[in-house]
């Protein structure tokens, strides 16, 4: 009896399982999760593609800053457009205010050294070695009335002046002499003023003051970062208190340092930059007989006819598969630069990934 039952069960149970089985054939099968493209071309090739600013003469515009430090402003935001020689982001500049402050000193004093040689003589200095010139031919003149005294005194009685006064008069008119012919030169020294060669040294000295503020005034400049060009700012990939080198920013996603600021141009035109693999560059046609075709990823059978720009005539090394920049990888791609008048129905931002498929004109 109990053989007999589950006999039942197990029948029940294969019924069950061919009723459900017919069901679920009835069906329709469910739509996959990502809408899938078709080739528009007769032997058409396939390239990645992502959208970028139209620039006629490169990519994007990457800025980085010359200084590394502590970002302390932003001074613009994202989607805003701004004009050349606007100010972007600051960075703490107070160590370099303090150098530029000590250099600007120094170059100060070597100026004042410089004009100080070039005002001489002082007219204080000059008086005073006039006066000590003076001063020296008066004790000449005393010691030459003093000399001739005691010689109208030997003429009289030579008994009554000894022979070493006589020489110790002589000896003070040769030294009275000598120190007014010493006075005598240095006044002349002193009214001639700095010597050449003492200015021209002082004044290689302020030169170097000079250049060495220049520079690092303008190397105070470069703590504010300013827009090359005119344009929109596509991304900025930093924050205040964040730390920016010439390297750019560490970025949390990207694992990898990151441009600053990333500008662009909005003229009613996007480029694509699609990369075809180095295997499919042989089938790529004539410059003249290109034509292409751009899909937006996750919209059935959308598509966006494209205008051929030029090709970068440079197969380089493809680095977005596990986006490491120090990745070795075997597959090549070649560059081909395409545009596009940005569709009024449709959200499109530099950076997005697209499908490309390029063919050759009929």
């Amino acid at each position: 009896m109990r053989n007999k039952i589950l006999f039942g069960l197990a029948i029940v149970g294969i019924l069950i399982g061919l009723v459900s089985a017919y069901v679920y054939s009835r069906q329709t099968p469910p739509l996959p999760p990502i809408a899938t493209n078709y080739n528009p071309y007769v032997n058409g090739i396939y390239a990645n593609g992502i959208i970028e600013s139209y620039a006629a003469n490169g990519e994007n515009i990457n800025i980085y800053p010359q200084v590394s430090g502590r970002v302390t402003r932003i001074f613009v935001h994202e989607g805003q457009l701004v004009a050349k020689g606007t100010p972007l982001f600051a960075i703490d500049d107070s160590v370099q205010k303090e150098v530029v402050a000590q250099n600007k000193a120094q170059a100060q004093a070597a100026l004042a050294m410089l004009q100080e040689l070039r005002a001489e003589p002082r007219k204080e200095t000059l008086t005073i070695a006039k006066k000590q010139v003076e001063y020296a031919r008066a004790s000449l003149q005393y010691q030459q009335a003093q000399l001739a005294i005691t010689k109208k005194e030997m003429a009289i009685n030579p008994q009554a002046v000894s022979k070493l006064a006589l020489e110790n008069v002589q000896n003070s008119v040769l030294i009275a002499e000598n120190n007014l012919k010493v006075a005598q030169a240095q006044y002349a020294l002193t009214k001639a003023g700095a010597w050449s060669y003492d200015i021209r040294n002082q004044q290689a000295i302020y030169d170097a003051a000079q250049k060495t503020y220049a520079s690092n005034d303008a190397l105070l400049q470069e703590y504010v970062v300013r827009a090359p060009v005119t344009g929109d700012v596509l991304r900025i990939s930093t924050a205040i208190g964040s730390y920016a080198s010439p390297q750019g920013v560490y970025g949390t996603y990207t694992q990898g340092m990151d441009p600053v600021v990333v500008m662009g141009r909005k003229s009613g035109y996007l480029q694509v930059r699609a990369y075809l693999d180095e295997i499919l560059v042989p089938r790529l046609p004539p410059p003249a007989d290109i034509t292409a075709k751009m899909f937006i990823r996750g919209l059935n059978n959308v598509s966006v006819p494209l205008q051929f720009v030029r090709i970068q005539p440079y197969v380089t090394p493809k680095i977005e598969l596990s986006d490491q920049r120090t990745e070795k990888v075997d597959v090549r791609v070649l560059p081909i630069i395409f545009k596009f008048k940005i569709p009024e129905h449709m959200n499109l931002f530099p950076g997005e990934l697209v499908d490309v498929y390029i063919g050759k004109k009929p």
